[in-house]
């Protein structure tokens, strides 16, 4: 139990034709909430500190990493430690020492050769400092503010025979692919394209992630599962339930009423997503990671 390599819980996921749940934090709410949704439903998830998160507190990693490592240490449930979504070289050097096992590295913004060259160095300096690591291919909308990709734009879907080769020469344990998701919608009215996940699946010798997944409904959560998705990345919900709750109940100075209904708002969501994650028959599995 307590913290493991985010990437083992995404080969045993990948092993079993299931998908392993990964949410995003920002305060040490989050992460109390997420580890309790975790014990509720008896799964295995993993916590998520992303670059802009990691902004927010100043620049500080180490903070609430700490705070986040140590609700993993004391769960009752297997729960990974994830840097996401890193662009900066400092920030990606600091997360084996910060007790990160696996880590994104976000180049997708750049066209295919640079996000390749970036993405194989990344990886090389993760293997050899004992990190698991994901990237991305196509780029996945919505994120810092911006409008979601038009569908027909280009780099709005991950292409397979690109996604097979940039695995191939990038040596990345698992690869982050656009197939209609996108960052920060608050509503739940996505929809995947699901033809091309199973070519992406087909094309693809490791776990596929799916990022932007706060908006989609449970039956294209369950989807995804069963069209080969192994790691699922979930934000948004979790902020949504937050600032919901703390709007009802920001009555009183002391921030304790409020933020208790705020954890217990993103503990219901995270037991609501990881039953619609688990909802979906296994299917047969696809080759892990590395």
């Amino acid at each position: 139990m307590s913290l493991v390599p985010a990437g083992a819980l995404v080969r045993e996921a990948a092993a079993r034709g299931r998908a392993v749940a990964a949410f995003n934090i920002i305060t040490l709410e989050h992460a109390e909430a997420v580890v309790a949704g975790a014990e509720r439903t008896r799964l295995p998830v993993i916590i998520q500190l992303s670059e802009n998160a990691v902004r927010f507190r100043d620049g500080r990693l180490l903070p609430i990493a700490r705070a986040a490592a140590a609700c993993a240490e004391a769960a009752a449930v297997p729960v990974g430690l994830h840097l996401d979504h890193v662009k900066s070289a400092d920030l990606l050097r600091q997360a084996a020492d910060a007790g990160f096992g696996s880590v994104m590295y976000d180049a997708a913004h750049l066209p295919y050769a640079e996000n390749l060259e970036a993405t194989r160095s990344a990886a090389d300096w993760a293997h050899a400092n004992g990190l698991w690591i994901e990237a991305e291919l196509g780029e996945v909308g919505g994120k810092d503010g911006a409008a979601p990709l038009d569908p027909h734009a280009p780099g709005a879907r991950t292409d397979p025979d690109e996604a097979r080769r940039f695995v191939a020469d990038s040596g990345v344990d698992a690869l982050a692919v656009a197939i209609g998701s996108s960052h920060a919608m608050t509503s739940r009215t996505a929809a995947l394209d699901h033809a091309l996940l199973a070519r992406l699946a087909k094309a693809v010798d490791v776990p596929l992630v799916l990022h932007g997944s706060s908006g989609l409904p449970d039956a294209e959560l369950a989807a995804a599962v069963a069209g080969g998705i192994r790691k699922v990345n979930i934000g948004t919900a979790l902020n949504v339930a937050m600032t919901g709750a703390i709007r009802d109940h920001l009555t009183t100075a002391d921030p304790r009423p409020y933020l208790t209904a705020a954890r217990t708002a993103m503990t219901a969501t995270t037991v609501a997503m990881l039953t619609a994650l688990n909802s979906s028959r296994p299917v047969a599995a696809v080759v892990p990671g590395r």
